[in-house]
């Protein structure tokens, strides 16, 4: 098991996972995170909700940006209630 105090104190989803790491997922229809202390930039959203997986809605908070030094993503929608972040891959 890998340990680290720096990692140790970063915000976690529900799930443990560090708000950092990202989840590949090819049915996702957009890349997601609940962590709006990541993004780079937001523009506010109105009225859109995402729906999952077991068809629970989700209000669609804010789309923005993430940059960070090994990632740069465009157009990511920011969830409060997802617990992982999520990357769209085609």
């Amino acid at each position: 098991m890998f340990a680290s105090s720096s990692i140790d104190q970063l915000p976690h989803s529900s799930l443990g996972m560090p708000y950092f790491k990202w989840v590949v997922d090819s049915s996702a229809s957009h890349h997601m995170s609940p962590d709006s202390s990541s993004f780079a930039s937001v523009c506010p959203s109105s009225s859109i909700h995402v729906m999952t997986i077991d068809d629970t809605l989700m209000p669609l908070t804010s789309v923005g940006s993430i940059v960070t030094l090994h990632l740069s993503l465009p157009d990511v929608y920011l969830i409060l209630k997802l617990a992982l972040n999520l990357a769209y891959v085609g």
